[in-house]
């Protein structure tokens, strides 16, 4: 039973990393797609009862807003694996700037996603924790180094 956090700004390849890497064995957690902290409570009180994978694909970009996903998975025996979506903020800007529709945000809420981002750590309980990066289009992903 593995509960996955993403965490990184808009535009940083989270959802395309989801699509690629854990379509077909987790459900995804998005407010994006949910749209209420309701719906997504519910969406993981399912997921803790049955013993269902998860991948909360939200921003998470700080400690606290990660905390309540990693308690709630420990609670439930959960393993709690998280990956940090390295990115400058000019990349993503340009990559937001290409969406269309409600993918597209404000350049003004990227930022302000930029600007309360704290980089994960072990002790906020992660079982496991990688780097994501993009290069050429492809998803490199490497251990955690402090």
């Amino acid at each position: 039973m593995e509960a996955i956090i993403f965490c990184g700004i808009q535009a940083a390849g989270k959802t395309t990393f989801y699509k690629e890497r854990f379509f077909n064995t987790h459900i995804r957690i998005s407010l994006d797609q949910l749209h209420t902290r309701f719906k997504e409570d519910k969406f993981l009180e399912v997921c803790f009862f049955t013993g269902q994978p998860f991948v909360v694909d939200n921003t998470n970009p700080a400690k606290a807003d990660r905390q309540k996903y990693i308690s709630k998975a420990k609670e439930h025996k959960f393993k709690v694996i998280g990956y940090y979506f390295r990115s400058n903020i000019s990349d993503s800007l340009y990559k937001n700037n290409q969406r269309t529709g409600k993918e597209s945000v404000p350049d003004v809420a990227l930022k302000s996603t930029f600007n309360k981002l704290e980089i994960p750590a072990f002790d906020e309980g992660f079982d496991e924790l990688y780097y994501v990066e993009t290069k050429d289009n492809n998803f490199i992903i490497k251990e955690w180094k402090k």
